[in-house]
């Protein structure tokens, strides 16, 4: 779980930034290749006019295309809620579908996700299915998801609390998650305090760019000094 809780003011300025400047600000500090980091093809994002979600990573394994072999039915795994309700918050579900065809059934519809919602999470992440997406969408709550299924068949938790991993991303509980319309990535938390104002760099560079190539001083010559000037400042 999370060992350094960032200020909720810094959370609060990443979480009004999209995916996509965010991961931009990341690549600058050099901590992670380039092509690892983000989800890939397994999330989509469900709900595309909600705002960014940011919350720390709570984990589990699912199956639903078979009955489990010993226990009852997904309804009886208070422990799981347990679990829930001492993470970190705002949490985000992050459950891996490790069914040999991921989604088969739901796991999470109207009915988890305000269970979700009633113990601080703002939204969930699978490579599984979801459902009953209007009423979830009603909710607020973020949906992302490899499919969509009309049943639950026989959903059911298969363990939780260590690492999954969604769309060839690793996640343990505590890590910071963000996703919107683009998909989903991980947050470094070290770099936390650090975002906001580089974001808010790039972001002045890019208007500053796109300005240019709606002006009449726009030319291949002057992009090319613009182009060049830009790539040393970047690593």
């Amino acid at each position: 779980m999370v060992t350094s809780v960032p200020a909720s003011s810094e959370l609060e300025a990443i979480a009004a930034l999209d995916t996509c400047t965010v991961s931009n600000a990341i690549e600058r500090f050099c901590v992670r290749p380039r092509n690892e980091g983000f989800v890939t093809g397994t999330a989509r994002c469900r709900f595309k006019n909600h705002p960014p979600m940011l919350g720390y990573a709570v984990t589990g394994r699912i199956r639903s295309s078979m009955a489990p072999t010993s226990g009852h039915c997904y309804h009886h795994r208070i422990d799981f809620w347990r679990y829930v309700a001492r993470g970190p918050k705002p949490s985000v579900l992050v459950l891996q579908d490790v069914d040999r065809i991921p989604g088969f059934g739901a796991f999470v519809g109207e009915i988890h996700a305000s269970i979700g919602m009633a113990l601080g999470c703002i939204g969930y992440v699978t490579n599984g299915a979801v459902r009953d997406l209007p009423a979830i969408q009603d909710l607020g709550f973020h949906l992302f998801s490899g499919s969509v299924a009309v049943s639950h068949a026989y959903a059911h938790l298969v363990d939780f609390g260590g690492p999954v991993e969604i769309g060839g991303l690793k996640i343990s509980p505590g890590d910071l998650i963000h996703g919107d319309v683009h998909g989903v990535h991980k947050i470094p938390l070290e770099l936390v305090g650090k975002i906001p104002q580089e974001a808010s760099k790039i972001q002045e560079e890019e208007r500053e760019l796109i300005d240019f190539c709606r002006s009449r001083a726009f030319s291949v010559e002057a992009l090319a000094d613009r182009l060049l000037r830009a790539s040393k400042d970047c690593p």
